[in-house]
């Protein structure tokens, strides 16, 4: 099934990113473009999302200095944009992927891309792995690692359905009785002509 080669890439690129634990390390795609291309998305996703991930923690320290909160949120607005981006890479890749098939009369569209779906699974791999940090952290009471342990075995049943749920859609996808027509994000607050703000700076 795909997901399960997706789940692994994301603990991959989780873990590649945890040896040095540092958002300034450069980043190193395992996957070569060429012979692996959606592998080689999905790692760089994944990656993508355990930067922001950690940038959305340094962010909320209370006593950071605001020019460096300003410094760092204008970091997360790129990291935003790329993750947006590379979303569209992977629905690229399944649009021409499946580019032979045609519809059934009947087939209907999904209410989400499938690489907007996958965008979840990959945050929710960052979910499971934090979580289940929490569940053995020395420091914290037997309350909190109980707690934890609960939310922990919620997040991986979200990750069973919702992988479920992925690979129903791309193999429906495969036979004709779903289709995809993916629409762009269109973001307008990035646009020097769409947010009044950049376009009054010109």
């Amino acid at each position: 099934m795909f997901t399960q080669k997706a789940n692994k890439i994301f603990q991959d690129a989780i873990s590649t990113y945890k040896v040095l634990n540092d958002v300034e390390q450069p980043f190193v795609n395992k996957y070569d473009k060429n012979a692996d291309l959606i592998s080689h998305l999905l790692f760089r996703k994944c990656w993508i999302d355990t930067v922001q991930w950690a940038y959305e923690d340094i962010i909320r320290d209370p006593n950071i200095d605001p020019v460096a909160a300003l410094r760092l949120k204008r970091k997360i607005d790129a990291s935003n944009q790329d993750r947006t981006d590379t979303v569209e890479y992977i629905d690229s890749y399944f649009l021409n992927f499946y580019k032979e098939v045609t519809p059934k009369v009947d087939a209907s569209i999904n209410s989400e891309s499938p690489a907007w779906a996958i965008d979840r699974l990959s945050i929710l791999a960052l979910k499971i792995y934090h979580m289940q940090l929490e569940t053995v952290r020395e420091d914290a009471t037997m309350a909190h690692k109980s707690t934890c342990q609960k939310k922990l075995e919620i997040l991986l049943d979200q990750r069973t359905d919702l992988s479920t749920a992925i690979d129903t859609l791309l193999n429906d996808i495969s036979i004709g009785h779903k289709y995809m027509k993916v629409y762009k994000q269109m973001k307008m607050y990035n646009d020097d002509e769409l947010n009044p703000v950049l376009r009054g700076n010109k």
